[in-house]
């Protein structure tokens, strides 16, 4: 390297520290491929996001830079966008430091639209149609989030399906996603699919008493799994589905109502629950709530402790790091796998890299032993992830293992490509 081109790139990589925007990527094109897997710039990527993120500019407790955190452990997205006060002059340029952030840290933002995705006046397609053109091109921008929980608000649809027109006239490289509430059956919520890309739920099930976020009767952790199903069943296989899972939520912030948060093993449990049963992305929900932060976490604006004890090990087990992430963003194996003991079991199975994973959690039922079968024949010893040096042996194309309640387990078999 001459003289000239170690000043250059001293000078370059000044210049990129000074600002986040130095050296940002194109802007995205985001699509859906025929297995609902989200496609960006060509590469399959599985949303594991938060709603709301850090503070752009916000450290964690080390004084690392709180999007750079996320981003690190293996997460992929960020839901932005703005406050209940709207889209502000305020609010645009938070925006604009979210997807600033978000790009440099190979991230992406799924900007929340509020009111502007509900058209009920020329003024507010006016503002819908400034944002969209605003941010259309920022490489930091994966998708939009339209109107929050319309089935449960009885959110007419001619006002929305106006919105996602204009949204896909303006701003054709990026889907929109509709959350809704966990209301509702698949006969009044399917009318709502025509309004989105992307569909999803949210679900909180951790509260005191057990389950108040749902008015159906299972009031455990398999809720999640509840949900998922009937989101899957709205979408007629036609759309992805996105789950919105817990943090923290208005069931335990409220006035008379007692903080309470998932552990681990439940955190972890949902997470994967989620993902067996056909969960495409995952967005946790409430890390910004001041009312469940310690009064550190509540000068840095998130909640770093729940993220270093809970959320961080989860994440890292299917982040873009994990020796999970390739199968997250694979299709369903077509293989004949099965569980010959059905009581609360739950099974996914994915082949990608010459490798044949099969995602297992068992929800509720006794502690006992479960036989799988209808493996390959080359599938022979597994690594079960994440619990080394835990393994597993299959012959003729079977093996059996112990499932407690509310377990996971995740394995890995070489099979060959």
């Amino acid at each position: 390297m001459t003289q000239v081109s170690r000043r250059l790139t001293a000078l370059l990589l000044a210049l990129a520290a000074l600002s986040p925007t130095v050296f940002l990527r194109a802007a995205t094109h985001v699509t859906i491929n025929p297995d609902q897997v989200l496609v960006i710039d060509g590469r399959k990527v599985f949303p594991i996001g938060f709603t709301t993120p850090p503070p752009p500019d916000g450290k964690t407790p080390e004084g690392k830079n709180g999007i750079r955190e996320l981003a690190q452990a293996g997460a992929t997205f960020m839901r932005t966008g703005a406050k209940a006060d709207g889209w502000t002059d305020e609010a645009l340029k938070r925006e604009q430091k979210w997807l600033d952030h978000a790009a440099r840290y190979g991230m992406y933002c799924l900007p929340f639209l509020r009111e502007n995705a509900c058209l009920t006046s020329e003024a507010r397609e006016k503002k819908l149609r400034a944002i969209l053109n605003k941010f259309k091109n920022h490489p930091g921008l994966g998708a939009w989030k339209g109107e929050d929980e319309p089935e449960w608000g009885k959110v007419p649809l001619p006002p929305l399906i106006r919105a996602y027109q204009v949204i896909k006239e303006v701003d054709p490289n990026h889907p929109l996603v509709c959350i809704q509430a966990p209301r509702g059956t698949v006969e009044t919520l399917r009318p709502y699919n025509v309004t989105a890309d992307i569909l999803g739920a949210d679900i909180y099930p951790i509260s005191y008493p057990p389950g108040t976020h749902s008015l159906l009767t299972n009031k455990t952790l398999s809720m999640v799994g509840d949900y998922t199903r009937k989101m899957m069943e709205t979408s007629e296989g036609k759309m992805p589905v996105w789950m919105v899972l817990q943090i923290s939520w208005s069931g335990v912030l409220h006035p008379g109502k007692t903080l309470r948060f998932p552990t681990f093993p439940e955190e972890r449990f949902m997470t994967y629950e989620a993902i067996i049963n056909g969960a495409r992305g995952l967005i946790y929900f409430g890390g910004n709530n001041e009312k469940a932060m310690t009064d550190s976490d509540k000068k840095l604006g998130w909640n770093w402790q729940f993220w270093r004890r809970v959320l961080r090990p989860v994440i890292e087990e299917i982040g873009t790091k994990s020796p999970l992430y390739p199968a997250l963003v694979a299709p369903n194996s077509a293989l004949p796998i099965k569980v010959t003991e059905s009581s609360g079991m739950e099974i996914c199975a994915r082949e990608t890299g010459g490798n044949l994973f099969i995602l297992a959690c068992k929800a509720g039922g006794d502690t006992g032993k479960v036989e799988f079968t209808g493996l390959p024949q080359t599938a022979k010893e597994a690594e079960v992830l994440y619990e080394a040096p835990r393994k597993v042996e299959a012959k003729d194309g079977k093996f059996t293992y112990w499932f407690a309640p509310y377990e996971v387990h995740v394995y890995r078999f070489p099979v060959g490509r």
